[in-house]
């Protein structure tokens, strides 16, 4: 075994993978639909609360419109035969500081990017990961804004705020996480909160390529918001190349969603320019994964142990083409026994792109 390495589970009941059994449906969100003064769009992260039924869903606009908010909603499904019926939006409420004022805009000292948003229902609170922001050599003059898992109530009133480890610090040099490689997703179990940094940090590699992937960082705190480890997630290569072969591309980790206290669904989804998003999910395991909190580098990965992978779908076979795939959580158990497991998009605000949610049949979930 590794150094630093976790050690498998005591031996229990083989746990069964999770497996999408069928397609149940797809709705959307009209583009720039209003609500409470507000302009919808930029869903980048929701959860339902499985007491009430009632979903919660964050939008990552950096006032570009209105201040950082989260929307409630409720999703329809017919329970017997499964079919995903509906999406009706209910309510907005900002996201506030502990001072209680709203976020600042885009480029202002102390704004939020907010990307995911869980419901805690161990404790009543939300979750929330902002994704943070740094300078970089084609945004020069943005300040610097910590990434952060935070605790909020149902009234967006700031409760907690989890530490960061301290190799997940922006800076303004090239260390750390690089820019929009924040964190990007959140989990929650009885016993744990987890967050992934979205793209490897500039001590852990270069970003994903067509010839190779990369490394970035899941973080786990206990329930008293000690970081208790940290483990390296394998990206995969991209795709394709870009067309033309200096094109842009991002790639990363948008979404995790926890199965179990060491297993969670991971959704990697990558932009390419020319070609446009690619979206796979993955059911990965942090059992016999290394311990690298203490490790400066991932660049050298003979020397520790990754989280395992497995694919569970490529999501580009649905709803072509594929969408800006940001979100993901568990739906509603179905009489049949089935679980239900809805992944959607965020359309960036953008009239090329939709604010799309796709439900699934799934076996093998909580």
């Amino acid at each position: 075994m590794l150094a630093g390495t976790a050690p498998p589970a005591a031996a229990s009941a083989p746990q069964e993978p999770v497996r999408i059994t069928r397609f149940l449906g797809e709705q959307r969100v009209p583009h720039m639909d209003k609500l409470g003064g507000t302009t919808v769009g930029g869903l980048s992260g929701f959860d339902r609360d499985p007491r009430t039924g009632v979903w919660y869903f964050v939008s990552d606009d950096r006032w570009r419109y209105n201040p950082a908010r989260f929307y409630t909603d409720r999703l329809a499904f017919n329970r017997k035969t499964g079919d995903f019926t509906g999406v009706r939006l209910t309510g907005v409420t900002m996201l506030y500081r502990p001072d209680g004022t709203t976020y600042p805009a885009y480029g202002k000292p102390g704004s939020a990017d907010p990307e995911s948003i869980r419901v805690d229902r161990w404790s009543g609170r939300l979750l929330w990961g902002d994704e943070g922001d740094r300078p970089d050599e084609s945004n020069p003059d943005i300040p610097i804004s910590q990434p952060k898992v935070r605790g909020m109530d149902v009234e967006g009133r700031q409760l907690a705020e989890f530490p960061l480890p301290s190799n997940l610090r922006f800076e303004d040099a090239e260390s750390g996480p690089r820019r929009n490689f924040g964190f990007e997703g959140v989990a929650v179990t009885e016993r744990a909160v987890t967050a992934v940094t979205e793209g490897p940090r500039f001590e852990d590699g270069p970003t994903p390529t067509a010839e190779r992937g990369s490394m970035t960082r899941l973080t786990v705190w206990d329930r008293q918001g000690r970081v208790r480890a940290q483990y390296a997630y394998p990206l995969d290569a991209l795709a394709a190349p870009p067309n033309p072969p200096t094109g842009l591309t991002d790639s990363g980790v948008s979404e995790i969603l926890a199965i179990d206290e060491h297993r969670y669904l991971a959704l990697e989804r990558s932009w390419i320019q020319g070609v446009g998003y690619r979206v796979k999910l993955y059911e990965i395991d942090v059992r016999g994964a290394s311990d690298v909190l203490g490790r400066d580098s991932l660049a050298e990965a003979d020397t520790f142990r990754p989280v395992s992978k497995r694919l569970v779908r490529d999501l580009g076979e649905f709803r072509p083409p594929v969408q800006n795939l940001e979100g993901m959580a568990w739906g509603p158990r179905l009489a049949g026994g089935e679980c239900t497991l809805v992944i959607g998009s965020d359309d960036n605000f953008s009239e090329e792109e939709v604010t799309q949610f796709m439900a699934f049949g799934a076996t093998g979930c909580p």
